[in-house]
């Protein structure tokens, strides 16, 4: 098994307290583990939306914000979300933001808990997304005010962490400064 295949444990202050296989400590009692949450924004101000694979053990065919996944040891969240931007959407060129660092969240779907201290990120790319079907179902790309709009409409078609990421980030100055420079 690689070390891809770990997540890396930690206590609420974020202390590392170890490694476990990923899959094996998703179930209905998963540890907190470090995670993170991208939104990917392109020059039209768009946002790109992922259906996950339906092959995932969590949340499998959900639409989901464009990427998430787990940091390796010592791997920064920014630097996890460019690894996993190649390899589920092969996004090569992208200018990534830790906009919310300390966000977590624990949810449950079909027995499973997720439990992830997940900071939310925001990126900005010109670059066209590939998907890599193990991991990404589908995607498209939605205008931003009006996803926020479609979150509050339909929570239940998205992600639970989407759902409570797009709440904080639709008033965050940061994104909305960052975003206003890229599309302009």
């Amino acid at each position: 098994m690689g070390e891809e295949d770990y997540v890396v444990l930690v206590d609420r202050k974020n202390r590392v307290l170890g490694t476990a296989p990923k899959l094996k400590i998703h179930n209905n009692s998963t540890p907190l583990h470090r995670a993170f949450s991208l939104f990917l924004f392109n020059k039209k101000g768009e946002l790109l939306l992922q259906q996950r694979s339906k092959k995932k053990k969590t949340w499998p065919g959900v639409w989901s914000n464009s990427c998430c996944g787990h940091p390796k040891l010592r791997e920064s969240a920014i630097n996890a979300g460019k690894r996993r931007l190649k390899d589920e959407l092969g996004i090569n060129k992208v200018q990534i933001y830790n906009l919310v660092p300390d966000f977590s969240y624990k949810a449950e779907k079909d027995g499973i808990i997720e439990n992830e201290l997940c900071p939310i990120l925001a990126g900005f790319t010109q670059d066209n997304a590939k998907i890599n079907k193990d991991e990404v179902e589908n995607i498209k790309w939605v205008n931003w005010k009006n996803f926020i709009d479609e979150i509050e409409e339909n929570p239940k078609g998205y992600s639970p962490w989407c759902v409570l990421e797009v709440e904080i980030l639709k008033n965050n100055e940061e994104l909305l400064s960052r975003y206003k420079r890229f599309t302009s």
